[in-house]
């Protein structure tokens, strides 16, 4: 049976949670394929917010199986605090819960190396989440790293050692001193890795191919978003993996031809944490609004998100990249209330109007072009159908579909799961 894959389209934080969680029920395995614990997916039901980071988000759905791929990096800190959070629940993580042998490890120096190097680059900082994920992957393309299926090997604190300390003479390379406990970090450290070693293992490409071979529905889930891919994204404001569909099969081991649906998630808006360029982000009241009604805070950092209109430049580019097959608009209710919204059609690219996204969209180079549209005063978050939505909002999607050529099928009207109307 065919995998289907869902991805953010944007600069990451487009409730990609949240529709795992919706479509969960359709799903016998969900799969995370890339990045780690820089990635904060909220869920929401029950009056109750839940924050997961690498655990991937079908963990609350009883009959669904969980799955953390090779493409994933894993702080065995970060996952305990996130099982410690889950013990309420009562789950059985043991069987839920499945961690590809081939996922590579976050050590605390990785997070010593993140913060050492970003305090380094002054001004230049790239807005890291300081979590390790960089070095950790640094490591893994240098073909040093510790993946989790080292921790069944006898040696495998040697090797931890062996990277330990080289990192800590590339710590010192840095001209930013940082002060730390080394000891106080991997006493913690060993403690969590002891929690790792009681979940199970898997080799994950081959129990996913099991798995299709049996018939099993499969969605695979990514972390941040298509524009911060380290290939396709806005270079080097990006994350370190791979976030577009084919970081799908490389994260997984599915091939290319077994990718069926890909649903693509973005906002109504449009959201960045961090550095980097943001052509049609809004320092105005507008922007100010957009963040306060959308409680635009980052997940994992906490940091207020940069708001601005909806970049359809953009988002056309991570449509077109991903193949994308549907498309998902998330907080449609957050642009209730605006007498007129703006969308960004093309570019004004070095005097030049143009309708693609460019090598470089710093200020400097790149105007936003905007067509304008009329806006709603309604209240969606009550709205439960499809003939609910004010005409505006129709008009809005509308526009969007045709621009897009690919159908919005579901529209987010609230963080509640049950907030979600499909069209």
């Amino acid at each position: 049976m065919a995998v289907d894959l869902l991805l953010g389209l944007q600069w990451g934080d487009e409730g990609k949670g949240k529709i795992v969680d919706v479509l969960t029920k359709n799903y016998d395995i969900i799969a995370r394929f890339q990045g780690g614990p820089n990635a904060g997916h909220t869920l929401e039901f029950d009056g109750i917010k839940h924050v997961l980071h690498t655990i991937p988000s079908g963990i609350f759905h009883e009959n669904a199986i969980n799955l953390v791929g090779n493409g994933v990096v894993i702080d065995p800190v970060i996952f305990k605090k996130e099982l410690d959070n889950l013990s309420k629940f009562k789950l059985n993580i043991k069987e839920k819960l499945l961690i590809s042998r081939k996922a590579h490890l976050i050590l605390p120096t990785h997070r010593l190396l993140d913060a050492a190097s970003e305090a380094s680059k002054g001004k230049a900082k790239i807005g890291s989440t300081l979590k390790g994920i960089g070095p950790t992957y640094m490591d893994k393309t240098g073909r040093n790293g510790i993946r989790v299926g080292d921790l069944e090997l006898d040696d495998w604190k040697d090797r931890y050692t062996a990277l330990r300390d080289k990192h800590i003479d590339m710590i010192d390379f840095y001209d930013a001193k940082i002060e730390y406990n080394l000891d106080e970090l991997e006493t913690e450290f060993f403690k969590a890795v002891e929690v790792l070693k009681s979940l199970t293992f898997i080799d994950s490409e081959e129990y996913l191919y099991q798995a299709q071979q049996a018939g099993k529905s499969i969605l695979a889930e990514g972390a941040q978003g298509s524009l911060l891919d380290i290939d396709f994204g806005t270079y080097p404001y990006v994350t370190s993996s791979n976030t577009t569909a084919a970081g799908a099969c490389t994260g997984l081991g599915v091939a290319p031809g077994q990718i069926a649906e890909v649903f693509g998630i973005f906002k109504a808006y449009t959201t960045r944490v961090g550095s980097g360029p943001f052509p049609t982000e809004l320092f105005d009241e507008v922007g100010a609004t957009m963040g306060r009604v959308g409680n635009e805070f980052g997940a994992t950092t906490g940091r207020p998100r940069r708001c601005g209109w909806l970049d359809l430049v953009a988002l056309k580019y991570a449509v077109r990249v991903n193949g994308v097959t549907q498309l998902m608009m998330m907080k449609g209710d957050v642009l209730s209330g605006f007498d007129t919204l703006k969308i960004c059609t093309q570019y004004k690219y070095k005097g030049e109007v143009i309708d693609h996204l460019p090598y470089n969209i710093e200020p400097e180079n790149v105007e936003p072009v905007y067509t304008e549209m009329k806006g709603w005063a309604e209240d969606l978050t009550k709205m439960q159908e499809d003939e609910q939505l004010p005409k505006e909002l129709n008009d809005y999607i509308d526009f969007l579909e045709k621009e897009l050529h690919v159908p919005i099928k579901i529209v987010s009207v609230g963080p509640d799961r049950t907030q979600t109307i499909h069209r």
